[in-house]
């Protein structure tokens, strides 16, 4: 067995584990929350972003974030919240995946319920390749190549770009139009995008945290950020 698999096994015995540990005070978790909360918003994928007011959940749970496998059904009913957000959490899913994510997500939330989702840009990696490159396009590049690929040291676009596509597991990477069409596709309605932390709705300003860890100026780069509504008239999911 190879080191990578071996810690792949590892990592998820460890969430089973603590899916069993934490299965019935997540239970009270939810409960407590959907009783206290007017306005119920749900992150999927939280990692250490766990926000103040939403129902945080995350493939690797712990004693206050709960378990959630982004693609298996969600464990709610049909028009539960208000809101749902997702930061850099698509692209860790095959497209096929990311299509029954985005429908759950559709499901759980109730007429005029919106989306909100972050995540990669194709078009900044196919940009980064241009020859007339911006000085943030260059700054990120000396940047990623000292951060992920010190042993190569070679700072060049080419390797930049191979190493997002195959690193931090990412299956799919969005374009805006690809991203629109699926939200589209499956229902949603007043598709917008946004720079990361912007948007007209309070309840979905400055919740990310993406940069926070690269900086936002290559948060805005590397970033794209959509929001959606759920039309009120929908009376049954989009097949």
């Amino acid at each position: 067995m190879s080191k990578n698999r071996g810690r792949s096994t590892l990592m998820r015995v460890r969430r089973v584990l603590l899916r069993c540990l934490f299965a019935i005070s997540h239970r009270r978790i939810i409960k407590n929350y959907l009783e206290s909360h007017h306005i119920r918003k749900l992150q999927i994928g939280c990692g250490r972003n766990a926000l103040d007011g939403w129902l945080n959940t995350d493939l690797n749970p712990t004693k206050k974030v709960v378990f959630l496998d982004a693609t298996k059904r969600f464990p709610f009913d049909d028009g539960t919240f208000d809101y749902v957000f997702s930061e850099h959490l698509i692209e860790h899913l095959a497209y096929q995946d990311g299509v029954k994510f985005i429908r759950e997500c559709y499901r759980v939330l109730k007429p005029g319920g919106k989306i909100r989702v972050s995540t990669p840009d194709l078009r900044f990696l196919i940009e980064l390749y241009t020859e007339n490159k911006t000085r943030l396009q260059e700054q990120y590049i000396a940047w990623a190549v000292d951060s992920f690929l010190p042993d190569i040291g070679i700072y060049e676009d080419t390797f930049v770009i191979n190493n997002f596509f195959k690193s931090w597991g990412h299956k799919f990477i969005y374009d805006y139009k690809t991203l629109k069409s699926l939200l589209e596709n499956v229902g949603f309605i007043n598709i917008k995008r946004y720079a990361p932390g912007v948007s007209d709705d309070k309840n979905l300003q400055g919740i990310e945290l993406h940069g926070r860890y690269i900086g936002d100026e290559f948060n805005k780069l590397e970033s794209i950020v959509v929001e959606g509504t759920k039309p009120c008239n929908c009376s049954a999911l989009k097949k």
